[in-house]
């Protein structure tokens, strides 16, 4: 290896190590900070315990917010998979009069800010008389989370060819056979994609939860509050479960996503 590519390989190696730096180490501090005895954090930690970690766990307040932010999480990722599979075959699939107008306005609420967004929905449900709750958040979550997995469902559909159904059509395969055995299994990947993509947009969503939930809370909203008054170390602890648990579920999903792909060439 001459020395301008030895200068390349290092400087690229360089630059990995400085974004992994600047990304990873709030994170690290705030999990230190969960783990530090003291109140407040301070580095170096003059003394480490779980003592925060076991008060958070034992929370019942805590609790009911991480079990409806699963709630609502898991909602929104059911609801958005099966809204934006039909959504992106409109999208990408099928040509049809108004296709073109269907794929700007489909994507339109990705471009709201969020807070905007929220507080618009908030405005429409007290219109409407709806009281708001974690319900209300689920349906203001889906208005800008079903364009993003609509999209990238999209992606995958456009990869898709249409003379796999039609071969499956002439060989006499009814139409639920074939989005059964065709259909569906080449478009897993693209599924899968937008049910990581809905649970996790949900499960951090933070601007329309605020506006949305009324007297409930997301674990979002929750640190925010604590942030803002009455701290405690129970604040870094729980959103360093959130982040864990956001991570396991992305590469969990990513395991699973390649064991499946694994099964299918094998």
């Amino acid at each position: 290896m001459d020395l301008a590519k030895r200068r390349t390989h290092a400087f690229i190696w360089g630059w990995t190590l400085f974004v992994i730096l600047v990304i990873y180490t709030p994170i690290a501090c705030g999990a230190l900070a969960g783990l530090s005895k003291g109140r407040y954090f301070g580095f170096p930690i003059r003394a480490f315990s779980t003592e925060w970690w076991v008060k958070t766990m034992d929370s019942i307040e805590i609790g009911m917010i991480v079990r409806t932010s699963i709630a609502v999480a898991s909602l929104v990722t059911i609801a958005a998979v099966f809204i934006g599979f039909f959504g992106a075959l409109a999208f990408a699939r099928y040509d049809w009069k108004g296709r073109r107008f269907y794929q700007k306005i489909i994507l339109l609420p990705i471009f709201f800010p969020q807070p905007v967004l929220g507080l618009a929905l908030l405005l429409w449900f007290n219109t409407a008389g709806i009281q708001t709750s974690w319900v209300t958040a689920v349906f203001a979550e889906l208005v800008w989370v079903v364009p993003v997995v609509t999209l990238v469902m999209a992606i995958q559909i456009y990869g898709f060819d249409p003379s796999l159904e039609e071969a499956a059509f002439d060989l006499g395969a009814s139409r639920w056979q074939v989005m059964r055995e065709i259909t569906l299994p080449l478009l897993w990947p693209g599924i899968w994609s937008g049910m990581l993509f809905a649970f996790l947009l949900s499960w951090s969503n933070f601007p329309l939860s605020l506006y949305t939930t009324g007297a409930d809370s997301t674990i979002p909203e929750w640190l925010y509050a604590k942030m803002v008054a009455g701290y405690t170390p129970m604040v870094p602890v729980l959103g360093t479960m959130a982040t864990l648990g956001a991570a396991a579920i992305l590469l969990g999903g990513a395991a699973v996503g390649s064991v499946i792909k694994w099964k299918r060439s094998a």
